[in-house]
C-alpha cells in the first residue's frame, strides 16, 4: 500500500513517538517497540518505504541526526565527573574496542558463516555501544555511580570510534589487494582525527566563546547550536568520510567543559531534539529492511547473536580491564552489559548497502544481523540488568530518596528521621557553616549554589527521587523545583507555601513555574521556624492493623499536621493540599506536632 510523502513521514513520527510513550508507561525499553513498529510498518505492512521516501538522501539524514545524537551525548561529558574512571574508561574504548572487533569478526565467520571481509565489517560496527540505549537502563537498573559512569562514558566515546572504524574498514576491503591500502586507511585515520580536532575543538571553543560573550541572543543560541553541528559534521565529511562524526563528538566535550552559561536549557532543547531524532530513525532504519533478507537469518545467526551478548562483550571487557582500577564486581557489571542502539543501526545501514553495491554477496545479511543483535541486547538487558545489579551489590539505592533543599533544625531532625527509615536523603545548602550540624548528625550534604551551572553539574541525584525546597526565599524554591523537575518529575518535587507577602492571586507563583505544595497551605518557611522554636518535634508512627490511621488521628494534639509518609515498599508520599495521601497498613507517618509540655523549646 503506497501512502502519500507526507502521510509516510507523519506515520513514522506517529509510531517513534507512540512507542516511546508506551515504552514510559510500561516501564519497557522503547528500542525494542520502536524496532517492532518499523518492522510492522515496513516488511510487513509495507506502509513505509525509505528508500522510496527519501531516496539518495536517506544516507545523509541518517548521517546527520546521528550527528546531533552523538553530539547531545558529548555535550553532557564533564572531564570531572570520569576523573575516577578515566583509566578504567580509557581501557574499554581502546583495548576493549580492538578485542571486540576482532571476536566479533571472528565469531561472524565461524558462526554465522560470514566472509572474511564482511565479518570485518561487521564486526567494526558492532564495537559501538548506544548511549541511547545505556542511558534508560542506567536509569532503570538505579546504579551506582561508578559501574554508571564506566557504561555511560565508554558509550559515548566508542560510538564515533565504531562509526569512523567501520568506514575505513569498507574503504580498505575496496582497496584490498593494493599494496597501498594499509597505508591508505592509516592516513585516513590520521586525517580523521586532525580534522575532529581542529574544526571539533576549534569549532566548539570558537562557538563557546560566542555565547559566552552574549553575541548571540537567547532565542537563537539553541538552533545556532544546532546548525554549528550540522556544518562541523558536513565540513569534516569533506576531508575524510564519518570524521564528522568525530568532530561533532569532539565539539561537544569542548563546549561542555568551557563552564558555559544557560547550558541546562541548551541541554534540554537537544535532548528533546534527540528523542524526535531517535524515534524517527529506528523506525525508518527498522522499515528498510524486507521480509526476504529476514528470512536467511538461520540457526548460525542465531548462535552468532548469543554470542556476542554470552562471549564476545564479556570476553573483551574482561581482558581490556585486567589490572584495571575497577573493582571484579565492576568488571563483571561491564561486561555482561552491552546494548548496541542508533549508531550501530546507522551505520548497519550505511555499511552494509554500500558493501553489497561493491559485489559482496552476503553482505546484505549486515542489515538484519545488526537488528537482531540490537533487539536481543535490548531485551537481555533489559530484563536481566536489574537482576545483576542486585546480584553484585551495585545498586545506588533501592528507594526513592529526598533532596532537601536549606539546612536548619527542623529540616535536619527531618532528613535525620528519614535515615532513621532507611530513606536516602542529601541535605543542601548554599552556606557551608548552616550545614555543619547535619553533616554532625552524619547526613550526607552538598554546599553550593545548586541553581549554578556547576552546580547542577556536581548534583548527584543518584537515588534521588524527590525535593522538598524548603529555604527561606519563596522565588529561589520554585526556581529550583523549576529548575529539577525536568529530572525527578513535576509531581515529584515540592516547595513550601508562599508567605505572605505572596498570598494574593496576582503574586502567588502559577503552576508551571513552582512545585507542588508540600505539607499545607499554612506550612510556610515563617511558620515552619516558628513551630520548631516553639519546641514542635517530628514523630514516626507506623500504623498496623491493630493501631489504624484513624486510632492515629485521635491520639494527636490540636495542630499537629502529617507531612509525609513512608509505604511498606520504601516509596515516600508527600503531603500536599494538591495530592492528600492516602495511608494504609503497613505505612509510618511522620508528623510535625508539639512536643509535651515539660519539654524545652527548640533552637
Amino acid at each position: 500500500m503506497e501512502l502519500p510523502a507526507e502521510l509516510t513521514i507523519m506515520l513514522v513520527v506517529v509510531l517513534g513517538l507512540s512507542a516511546q510513550w508506551i515504552a514510559w508507561r510500561l516501564n519497557q525499553p522503547a528500542l525494542v517497540l520502536m524496532i517492532l513498529a518499523g518492522l510492522l510498518a515496513g516488511p510487513v505492512l509495507g506502509l513505509i518505504e525509505p528508500d522510496r521516501l527519501l531516496g539518495p538522501l536517506l544516507t545523509p539524514l541518517v548521517g546527520l541526526a546521528v550527528a546531533v545524537i552523538l553530539f547531545e551525548d558529548a555535550f553532557s561529558f564533564q572531564l570531572h565527573e570520569v576523573r575516577h574512571t578515566a583509566r578504567g574508561v580509557l581501557r574499554l574504548v581502546s583495548l576493549g574496542v580492538a578485542l571486540t572487533w576482532g571476536l566479533a569478526a571472528v565469531a561472524a565467520h565461524y558462526v554465522a558463516d560470514l566472509s572474511w571481509p564482511v565479518a570485518a565489517a561487521l564486526g567494526a560496527i558492532l564495537v559501538t555501544t548506544g548511549p541511547t540505549v545505556v542511558g534508560p537502563l542506567l536509569r532503570q537498573a538505579r546504579l551506582q555511580m561508578r559501574p554508571a559512569s564506566f557504561l555511560k562514558w565508554e558509550g559515548i566515546i566508542n560510538d564515533p570510534i565504531g562509526a569512523l572504524l567501520a568506514i575505513l574498514t569498507f574503504e580498505y576491503l575496496l582497496l584490498f589487494g593494493d599494496d597501498s591500502a594499509v597505508l591508505l586507511v592509516a592516513e585516513g585515520m590520521a586525517l580523521a582525527v586532525g580534522t575532529a580536532a581542529v574544526l571539533g575543538g576549534g569549532g566548539g571553543y570558537l562557538l563557546g566563546r560566542v555565547l559566552a560573550r552574549g553575541w548571540m541572543p537567547e532565542f537563537l543560541k539553541a538552533p545556532g547550536m544546532l546548525g554549528a553541528v550540522l556544518l562541523i559534521y558536513a565540513v569534516a565529511n569533506l576531508f575524510q568520510e564519518e570524521a564528522g562524526l568525530l568532530a561533532t563528538t569532539v565539539m561537544g566535550v569542548v563546549m561542555a567543559n568551557m563552564g558555559l552559561a544557560s547550558t541546562l536549557e541548551l541541554r534540554r532543547f537537544k535532548g528533546q531534539v534527540v528523542v524526535f531524532l531517535v524515534s524517527g530513525l529506528f523506525v525508518l532504519l527498522t522499515a528498510n529492511l524486507d521480509l526476504e533478507t529476514l528470512g536467511l537469518l538461520g540457526l548460525g545467526d542465531a548462535l552468532f547473536v548469543a554470542a556476542m551478548i554470552v562471549g564476545v562483550r564479556p570476553a573483551a571487557v574482561l581482558l581490556a580491564t585486567i589490572r584495571a582500577p575497577m573493582t571484579w564486581r565492576e568488571r563483571l557489571f561491564v561486561a555482561f552489559v552491552g546494548p548496541r542502539g542508533i549508531v550501530t543501526a546507522a551505520m548497519a545501514g550505511i555499511v552494509g548497502p554500500a558493501m553489497a553495491g561493491a559485489g559482496y554477496e552476503d553482505a546484505g545479511r549486515i542489515l538484519p544481523l545488526v537488528f537482531t543483535v540490537i533487539l536481543a541486547t535490548a531485551l537481555f538487558h533489559g530484563f536481566t540488568i536489574n537482576w545483576l545489579a542486585r546480584r553484585l551489590d551495585l545498586v545506588a539505592s533501592r528507594r526513592d530518596g529526598v533532596l532537601i533543599v536549606g539546612a536548619n533544625g527542623w529540616t535536619v531532625r527531618l532528613a535525620t528521621l528519614l535515615q532513621e527509615l532507611e530513606v536516602p536523603v542529601l541535605l543542601a545548602d548554599s552556606s557551608w557553616n548552616r550545614l555543619r550540624p547535619a553533616r554532625m548528625a552524619g547526613i550526607p550534604t552538598q554546599s553550593g549554589e545548586l541553581l549554578s551551572d556547576l552546580g547542577q553539574q556536581r548534583l548527584d541525584l543518584t537515588g534521588m527521587g524527590y525535593l522538598l525546597a524548603a529555604t527561606d526565599n519563596d522565588a529561589y524554591n520554585a526556581l529550583l523545583c523549576t529548575q529539577l523537575s525536568p529530572e525527578l518529575g513535576r509531581g515529584n518535587v515540592f516547595q513550601l507555601a508562599p508567605g505572605r507577602e505572596v498570598e494574593s492571586d496576582t503574586q502567588a507563583f502559577s503552576l508551571p513555574f513552582r512545585g507542588q505544595i508540600a505539607f499545607s497551605e499554612e506550612a510556610t518557611h515563617e511558620r515552619m521556624m516558628e513551630r520548631h522554636y516553639l519546641g514542635w518535634t517530628l514523630q514516626k508512627t507506623r500504623l498496623t492493623e491493630e493501631f489504624t490511621y484513624e486510632d492515629f488521628l485521635e491520639g494527636c494534639p490540636a495542630g499537629a499536621e502529617v507531612l509525609l509518609l513512608v509505604r511498606g515498599d520504601g516509596r515516600v508520599v508527600f503531603q500536599s493540599p494538591e495530592q492528600p495521601v492516602e495511608p494504609a497498613t503497613g505505612d509510618t507517618l511522620v508528623c510535625y506536632r508539639r512536643a509535651p509540655e515539660d519539654a524545652a523549646p527548640g533552637y
